[in-house]
């Protein structure tokens, strides 16, 4: 039994290394690392792929080998090379990864194919196009609205703490709950009213047709892209993730099924008053969708609508509720480490440009605030939500050369952004503070290493209306409430993309006399 296994280790693990990578041997890293995915899965387990991937460059340097034929590059220049125009490079061929967050039909984010990926970004992205991105504003405008009345009776709750008048709370549910109502209007035609509820509850249906139930949808995302992102790159476990004994499978599989249900309940509610005639015609994402039609004239059908329109629930709920977070979070850091350096500066910049006692911020009074938007852009350098660096296999064509490495056709190369991100020959030894004014004057290097959306032609094709809301949303915020941070530090927990664990702050309305 012991020779069987011992054999069986050899063909499975040291022959590939040994024979099949060996273009590989040379790169650092890990040592678990060299042989399979086992070391980087388990960080993608543990909800720190970017922090271990991150403590692996610092260890081992620029190139770093995170699996047995994948290897991470943390250098800007490589943004280019692997996720460029025209590189050649593939995202199809990855498919362990990919797959992984396939529900039925794939949506334009799992998509491999390029021809299937380019025939829907053409269609989807006229959804996103700055005449329709303008159009959103109401839909928004209302949400955020709903969401200040809550806020506010949070803040006129029993005060706490010092006697100082602020409201204890955790801010983190609250944008998630104000994300998913923004998305549900924009993407399915109603808000799913967690705002109203304070709660995470949202109408799930696994099939057409099927028995209405209801999800905690903000724990179902997150269980799903934990669960995905493990299991992209631990194929093998794929097939029997069911019947593991972990829980974290069984539960993230439950999850991935509940996700997809909320998007087919969503969209089939739509889609039958719409048949019907029974509700007017919106000038929204699935709207958009609906009316689209591809170079030969083909509409998209129910299957493909539910996949993107699960693809625009997960970016715009998960993601923009994260980043919002994060900002936030920064924001108040930064004025804590340096007293009246940042929120004071914000709230004048935004007291000139928003009425007084105004519920909600409009776009035309923010959009082209320059100190907000610096906040919000170092607020992403430092939280970077999209973390992870996205696997792309270098195509047959001769292969890529970076500095002195050669990768042949079948290597998988990745980016991390977290990593680029906090690097300190980039940013300078400050890189860790949060200092808006940096982005006064951005080195090259640093202009090119800032990629909170991905680069080339698969970055967020939703970018514009996420830097919309981030502007409405945290203008909001700072311009009607004060606030106070009870943390010292956020932790964040990564699925696909990081997610702070919580964000406990005080809260009281601003006197705007």
């Amino acid at each position: 039994m012991v020779v069987a296994i011992s054999i069986w280790f050899s063909l499975y693990y040291v022959y590939p290394y040994c024979v099949t990578y060996r273009h590989l041997k040379k790169i650092p890293g890990p040592i678990v690392a060299k042989f399979s995915n086992i070391w980087v899965g388990l960080g993608a387990r543990r909800g720190q792929k970017f922090a271990v991937v991150d403590s692996a460059h610092r260890k081992y340097g620029q190139v770093v080998r995170i699996g047995f034929n994948h290897v991470s590059i943390a250098d800007e220049r490589a943004l280019k090379i692997v996720y460029g125009h025209g590189n050649g490079f593939l995202k199809e061929e990855t498919s362990h990864y990919y797959e992984a967050f396939i529900a039925r039909t794939p949506g334009m984010f799992s998509v491999r194919d390029r021809a299937e990926h380019t025939r829907k970004r053409k269609i989807i992205s006229h959804a996103f196009s700055p005449k329709s991105v303008a159009a959103f504003e109401p839909f928004m405008a209302e949400n955020l609205q709903r969401w200040t009345s809550q806020l506010d009776r949070i803040a006129a709750s029993q005060p706490q703490l010092d006697g100082k008048q602020f409201a204890r709370y955790n801010a983190m549910p609250w944008f998630s709950y104000l994300a998913f109502d923004i998305i549900g209007d924009l993407a399915f035609g109603y808000p799913f009213g967690m705002v109203n509820k304070g709660k995470d509850e949202i109408e799930t249906q696994l099939v057409p047709g099927g028995p209405i139930s209801y999800a905690p949808a903000v724990e179902v995302l997150n269980r799903r892209g934990e669960v995905c992102s493990t299991l992209g790159l631990l194929p093998a476990l794929r097939p029997w993730a069911k019947r593991l004994p972990d829980p974290f499978f069984t539960k993230g599989i439950a999850a991935v099924e509940n996700l997809t249900g909320i998007a087919v309940a969503a969209v089939a509610s739509r889609l039958d008053v719409t048949e019907k005639g029974m509700v007017e015609l919106r000038n929204d994402i699935l709207a958009r969708l609906l009316q689209a039609k591809d170079a030969s004239g083909r509409p998209m059908e129910r299957d493909e609508l539910i996949a993107e329109a699960l693809t625009q629930l997960i970016a715009g709920s998960d993601t923009i509720s994260n980043t919002a977070c994060g900002i936030f979070y920064w924001i108040l850091h930064g004025e804590r480490s340096a007293p009246g350096t940042i929120i004071p500066r914000l709230q004048d910049e935004l007291d000139q440009a928003i009425g007084s006692g105004a519920e909600a911020a409009s776009y035309s009074e923010v959009k082209d605030l320059p100190f907000l938007r610096r906040c919000i852009d170092e607020a992403m350098r430092l939280h970077s939500t999209s973390a992870i660096g996205l696997p792309r296999l270098v195509a047959d064509n001769g292969g890529v050369e970076f500095d002195s490495f050669y990768f042949p056709p079948g290597t998988v190369l990745s980016v991390p952004s977290y990593t680029i991100h906090h690097m300190r020959e980039i940013w300078g030894d400050d890189v860790e503070e949060f200092k808006p004014d940096r982005w006064l004057n951005l080195s090259a290097r640093q202009k090119t290493a800032f990629n909170p959306f991905s680069y080339g032609p698969r970055a967020c094709v939703g970018q514009n209306v996420a830097i919309m809301e981030l502007q409405l949303i945290i203008g909001t915020l700072f311009h009607r409430y004060e606030f106070v941070l009870y943390q010292s530090i956020m932790k964040s927990h990564e699925g696909f993309s990081k997610k702070p664990e919580e964000c406990h702050a005080g809260i009281r309305l601003r006197n705007q006399d």
